[in-house]
């Protein structure tokens, strides 16, 4: 059985993306989210119709391999570099309303357990979902190389 370790990040956030859009009515962009940008740093809100769903999954994967975490560190892992004008750019957190809202979506869906004064932790359900997905991922890719 694979695990979320063994396949590329980016293939099990889109795995896990779409199982979050079809086994989980908990996990639902809030209204007016298409028009929120997801730090101060950026320019315009994101263009992917279905983003909302790959944030979660990115970290419902972020949980699981650093897990405890709040999110004040996962503020800084979403951040960027901020341009103003011609000066160089300085680092920017992230958006903490994106990253508490899907929290509390992942909690309501019982893919998070929150730990008293240390963040939130994947919880047992969560761990099979992404182990599950990196099994589909890894099969996946099996048969595209053979």
């Amino acid at each position: 059985m694979s695990t979320v370790y063994d396949v590329t990040a980016w293939e099990i956030i889109k795995e896990v993306a779409e199982i979050l859009k079809k086994d989980y009515p908990q996990v639902a962009p809030p209204q007016g989210s298409l028009f929120w940008k997801t730090g101060s740093y950026k320019e315009r809100a994101p263009e992917q119709p279905d983003w909302w769903y790959v944030r979660c999954a990115s970290i419902l994967r972020k949980v699981y391999l650093t897990g405890p975490v709040g999110i004040s560190r996962l503020r800084t892992v979403y951040g960027g570099g901020k341009r103003k004008t011609v000066r160089l750019a300085h680092a920017v957190k992230g958006s903490g309303s994106i990253i508490r809202k899907a929290f509390q979506q992942l909690e309501n869906a019982g893919l998070l357990e929150t730990m008293e004064r240390k963040g939130r932790i994947i919880s047992s359900k969560g761990r099979s979902v992404l182990d599950r997905a990196a099994h589909q991922v890894n099969l996946k890719l099996e048969k595209e190389t053979s």
